[in-house]
């Protein structure tokens, strides 16, 4: 028995089922489909608020942004939890439970016939895409031998990349061809397809005989990180001294660092604090926050900057950084198959490099130049390789320092950086683009949250080259 609570017992070969000899391919399939779902639905749904605020005229606009910060918001606040949980309970459990909840929840939003309860769906779904995540890549990892792990990370990186890429521009085309309603209701049958091909893909995994996750740590750092989350995602819109934002935030805080406090000793702790005894996993979480918020910020203001500087319209800022998106897939298969491991290190900083020069060359021509060719494309697609070759960089050398039995949790921690990262850097790009001064008429606003995310993305490079040195890889057990 470990500290954590957990004993292996010897494979039992009565539950390898369904399928004696798992297919990695297949499973890699499915991982990416709910992982394009997931992050699909995280980006989706901007598009569509023209038509919901005429769906839903008597619902404030402060209202109705919470379709889209509810889903935000469980998504981050659960997806540590949800690791620790998928490798407790089982990571195909996990899996199949949380997808089919993603699909009935989807069902619930396209049918939602106020803006409360659709809000209410929105953020069942997010928690069921918390649920789908970490245990998805657990069972990559799980099923896939080490030697093509990176490869098998950098295919589910370009799922994410090809979320982005096509959230937008489908996200518009559904909603002039039908309504809102549409960008919900195409998850059904998807996630229905990808249940069914899971029952018969995944294989039952031998049970591990192991404690629940400590419920009182583990809900704490569900508030923790959902108050946090949520209060810097409302601070610019209700005010950053209203004391509902300082209470979610400080509240958030002191949920978080009691979570924290409780997994020092507890047998079944929320969170594996001793992953973070690895200097490259904790350098790897380190990495994702800071490039989690340059992403985020840069995300958040490059089609904002199309329509409010450009006059673009919604679908053709969609479509404007549809480009950037598509080398970011390609950033990350080139990685994932062609980096060893042991220069991921260098894929880092590399890619957060090439990233932090977007940014800085976005900070250089704002407001001075209108020309989509000459500025946004270039800057759009060094963002976009950035964006593919540092994700996928830091999720392989995380998940190269993680034991078997791990995989999920040390997942959900990674991804929990990130999405806590995103927030940080959404707060900031609304502060500085709705603040007083800066010289706005110049673009001045803008310039400030281009220079934000290119010095977030150098921060970030500078980690990834202290992942240089290390004192070897944990072994799986």
């Amino acid at each position: 028995m470990t500290r954590t609570g957990l004993r292996v017992p010897a494979t039992d070969p009565a539950r390898t089922g369904p399928t004696a000899e798992p297919d990695p391919r297949r499973i890699l399939l499915l991982a990416c489909a709910v992982t394009f779902l997931a992050f699909l639905d995280a980006t989706v749904v901007n598009v569509a608020f023209p038509d919901l605020r005429r769906a839903f005229p008597e619902a404030s606009l402060a209202r109705l942004t919470w379709v889209v910060s509810g889903y935000a918001v469980l998504f981050a606040a659960l997806l540590a939890a949800a690791g620790r949980l998928a490798d407790t309970l089982g990571r195909r459990s996990l899996f199949l439970g949380s997808a089919l909840a993603f699909t009935l929840t989807s069902l619930a939003a396209s049918a939602a016939p106020t803006a409360g309860l659709l809000i209410l769906a929105r953020a069942l779904q997010g928690a069921a895409a918390a649920g789908m995540i970490p245990a998805a890549l657990g069972l990559v990892l799980a099923h896939t031998p080490p030697e093509r792990r990176a490869a098998a990370l950098g295919a589910w990186g370009a799922a994410g990349g090809l979320a982005a890429a096509v959230g937008p521009s489908l996200g518009g085309l559904l909603v002039e061809a039908w309504d809102w309603r549409a960008i919900f209701l195409v998850n059904v049958p998807l996630g229905l397809a990808v249940c069914r091909a899971a029952a018969r893909a995944v294989p039952r995994e031998g049970r591990f005989v192991r404690q629940l996750p400590d419920p009182v740590g583990t809900f704490a750092l569900a508030l923790g990180i959902g108050g946090v989350v949520t209060g810097l995602s409302q601070g610019e819109e209700w005010g950053w001294s209203d004391p509902a934002v300082l209470g979610l935030v400080v509240g958030g805080a002191l949920f978080a660092a009691l979570a924290l406090y409780r997994s020092r000793r507890h047998p079944a702790p929320a969170v594996d604090r001793d992953l973070w005894r690895d200097p490259v996993f904790a350098r790897a979480t380190a990495g994702s926050l800071l490039f989690g918020a340059a992403m985020y910020a840069w995300l958040l203001t490059g089609p904002s900057y199309l329509t409010a500087r450009w006059n673009y319209s919604v679908l053709e800022a969609g479509f404007g950084v549809t480009p950037g998106a598509v080398l970011a897939m390609a950033g990350a298969l080139v990685v994932g198959r062609r980096v060893p491991a042991r220069l991921q290190w260098a894929a880092v900083a590399v890619g957060s490099l090439l990233f932090a020069a977007n940014a800085l060359l976005l900070w250089g021509w704002a407001g001075a130049s209108t020309s989509y060719a000459q500025v946004f494309l270039p800057a759009g697609l060094l963002g976009g390789l950035g964006i593919g070759v540092t994700l996928t960089a830091l999720s392989t050398a995380a998940s190269a320092t993680l034991p078997a039995q791990r995989f999920a949790a040390g997942t959900g921690l990674l991804m929990t950086a990130r999405q806590l990262g995103g927030a940080l850097g959404i707060a900031a790009t609304a502060a500085l683009l709705t603040g007083a001064g800066g010289g706005a008429g110049a673009g001045g606003h803008w310039r400030g949250v281009f220079l934000l995310a290119a010095l977030l993305a150098l921060g970030a490079a500078a980690v990834g080259c202290s992942m240089r040195v290390r004192r070897g890889v944990r072994k799986e057990s």
